[in-house]
């Protein structure tokens, strides 16, 4: 088993395991994986999806800025972190699959192994009532 995958198993075992909704993704924004919370508040259970690529998640959920305007894939924060290894914080919105807008205060760390090759970054978010 390569190292990355893994970091990536123990990422997804952690996050079946946590009551916070986690959304974890590839280096390139695609989806690997979200837990049973993330499926509460997206409407949609992963078993539904599966992986996906990110042009499909993010017509999915529709995430944008606070200002209401569409966030391209490659400029999602997650995608950021993903790519840069950079933590970062803030909050969104995202629709899930019944039509409800969702505000979303989201932290999004990336994902590494002990060398330090980038394998991803996971998303941890809740609602902002």
């Amino acid at each position: 088993m390569a190292q990355h995958e893994l970091e990536l198993i123990l990422m997804r075992e952690l996050a079946a395991h946590l009551q916070i909704p986690i959304f974890v993704v590839r280096p390139d924004g695609g989806l690997l994986f979200y837990n049973e919370p993330a499926e509460v508040l997206l409407g949609l259970r992963f078993d539904e999806t599966g992986p996906m690529p990110i042009d499909e998640w993010v017509s999915c959920f529709a995430p944008t800025d606070v200002d209401g305007t569409p966030l391209r894939p490659e400029d999602l924060p997650l995608t950021k972190t993903a790519r840069s290894g950079q933590p970062n914080h803030g909050d969104l919105f995202v629709r899930d699959v019944h039509g409800n807008r969702r505000h979303l205060d989201v932290t999004r760390i990336p994902l590494t192994t002990a060398s330090g090759q980038m394998v991803g970054a996971a998303a941890l978010f809740w609602e902002i009532p």
